[in-house]
């Protein structure tokens, strides 16, 4: 009997580049994280890739910092790298300062420091909080790119989502957090990004914030958030939104039945890995 055998580029999906993005496609999408094994499992026992070209292709993502191996309680995985610059949005890009991009005309540019604080853009959350604050200012440009408006970011860790905010076209910005640390690395960041004339980070409670904002930002767990609804609430000006995230899809109902008791209409929702974030807008 004559054996038949089949080159690799006569399967597409054995073809390096395809298989590329499908591990790829895999890893960013998985809402647990993948072992070496698992993602071997579900693309080889699928019949999707060859075992010694997936072990090239991973070898090859993990070299240009597309993929990274973190490690965890004597287990490895393999995740998504933010070692280089990363799109979080439309228009917001993330990048290690160390590393090169080339802009499009319509690009921001973030340039953050890997720190012990939260919000360095590999967490669901922020990049929701990001898309957030870009799909906020496009709606309701008008109001929030006015004269002496300003955002506030609450527990603002590495400062991003402040200089998210203030790059897409808000005038100021005020980061604040209990936590030192954060306060240091956001400082650094804000520097970096030549914004310390625009942003100031402090160390003010929220619940000592008396004076209104036209955007208040704020990335926490939905208890902090439902403790704070009323507060947020009372410090943002009439036609202002508030951009949440740090909440899972199953929790969004009860805290938009929250701001919506509080005079705020839901304009914005997205969710990621069973994570969500929402924009709320007053009524007012």
């Amino acid at each position: 009997m004559k054996t038949v055998s089949f080159k690799t580029d006569e399967n597409p999906k054995q073809d390096p580049e395809t298989m590329r993005r499908e591990v790829l496609a895999l890893v960013e999408k998985s809402n647990q994280r993948l072992t070496p094994d698992r993602l071997k499992k579900q693309l080889c026992d699928n019949k999707i890739a060859d075992a010694k070209i997936l072990k090239s292709v991973i070898r090859d993502l993990v070299s240009s910092r597309d993929l990274k191996y973190t490690y965890q309680f004597g287990c490895s995985f393999i995740e998504k790298s933010y070692e280089r610059p990363v799109r979080i949005s439309n228009h917001v890009v993330l990048k290690p300062p160390d590393t090169v991009f080339e802009p499009a005309p319509q690009d921001i540019v973030i340039e953050i420091l890997k720190g012990a604080s939260f919000g360095f853009g590999d967490h669901p959350t922020t990049r929701l909080a990001i898309q957030g604050i870009e799909s906020a200012l496009t709606a309701n440009r008008d109001i929030l790119t006015a004269e002496n408006s300003r955002a506030l970011d609450i527990g603002t860790g590495s400062g991003v989502l402040a200089m998210a905010a203030v790059l897409l076209g808000m005038p100021g910005a005020v980061g604040i957090d209990i936590d030192p640390c954060a306060r240091n690395e956001a400082r650094i960041n804000v520097e970096l990004n030549g914004l310390e004339h625009r942003i100031a980070i402090l160390d003010t409670a929220v619940d000592d914030i008396k004076e209104p904002y036209a955007m208040i930002i704020a990335n926490l767990r939905y208890p902090t958030l439902r403790r704070l609804c009323s507060h947020m609430a009372e410090i943002t000006q009439q036609k202002g939104v508030i951009v949440v995230s740090g909440i899972r899809s199953h929790e969004v109902e009860g805290l938009l039945d929250g701001f919506a008791r509080n005079g705020f209409q839901c304009t914005w929702r997205t969710d990621d890995k069973e994570w969500a974030g929402a924009v709320l807008k007053h009524s007012g």
